[in-house]
């Protein structure tokens, strides 16, 4: 199946999502959850990535209440201050909401076999969690999530799987904030846990200053072979 932008209707308006997927027949639905530099290059491939893989993937625009159709690269200054001006402007519950009316699309699909799953990247990794604990998802994973520590009270209503990549030397997610969500969520039933000694913040981006490809190709198997067996 050809790639391609699709609308989807959510309160105030409408949004795009990048779709892609195997040509034919039901497959599982995965949403992918953007960074803080919109459904750029690096999202896409990874969408796309999954679709070879399998999968019926859904990039939303998750800016699009504040700037429809951001796509930052992340290589100058001024793309950077761009990135972080939409991160603090985000509204976080409305970003769940426009992931909650995502995954209804999909599972609304005649070509999706009903369970989505989603897997978010450092905004999108706190957004995997928070759609762990606040919706239906079959299944989240989340890369090196910003912010997961201050949401804690939350794990209690966690009742699907979910899978948390962690750099131990993230800039934005120190050692005391792990620390906090190891205590907070190790013991949980339903979580999994996994640490990059060495690693920082997005080691799995494609082309980005800290990407490390052994780091990446292990978190990427442990996460299709978590996808596999809770979306089958």
């Amino acid at each position: 199946m050809p790639s391609r932008y699709i609308d989807i209707a959510a309160e105030g308006g409408s949004f795009t999502a990048y779709l892609s997927g195997p040509p034919a027949g039901a497959a599982p639905g995965l949403v992918v959850i953007q960074e803080i530099f919109g459904v750029n290059p690096f999202l896409r491939e990874v969408a796309e990535h999954y679709a070879t893989l399998g999968f019926r993937t859904l990039v939303p625009d998750l800016f699009w209440r504040q700037e429809p159709g951001v796509e930052i690269t992340d290589r100058s200054e001024a793309e950077w201050q761009q990135a972080f001006a939409l991160y603090q402007g985000f509204d976080e519950a409305k970003g769940v909401d426009d992931l909650i009316a995502t995954v209804a699309a999909l599972r609304a699909r005649d070509d999706c076999s009903g369970k989505v799953g989603c897997v978010g990247f450092c905004l999108g990794g706190k957004l995997a969690y928070l759609m762990a604990a606040r919706s239906d998802i079959d299944a989240a994973v989340g890369y090196y999530g910003v912010g997961i520590e201050g949401a804690l009270d939350e794990a209690a209503t966690i009742a699907k799987p979910l899978m948390l990549h962690i750099a131990e030397e993230d800039q934005f997610c120190p050692k005391e904030a792990q620390q906090q969500i190891s205590d907070g969520l190790g013991g949980h039933d339903h979580v999994t846990l996994h640490s990059y000694p060495g690693r920082d913040h997005a080691f799995a981006r494609t082309g980005g200053e800290h990407y490390d490809g052994g780091a990446a190709t292990l978190a990427g198997d442990r996460t299709l072979d978590f996808l596999k067996a809770n979306l089958a």
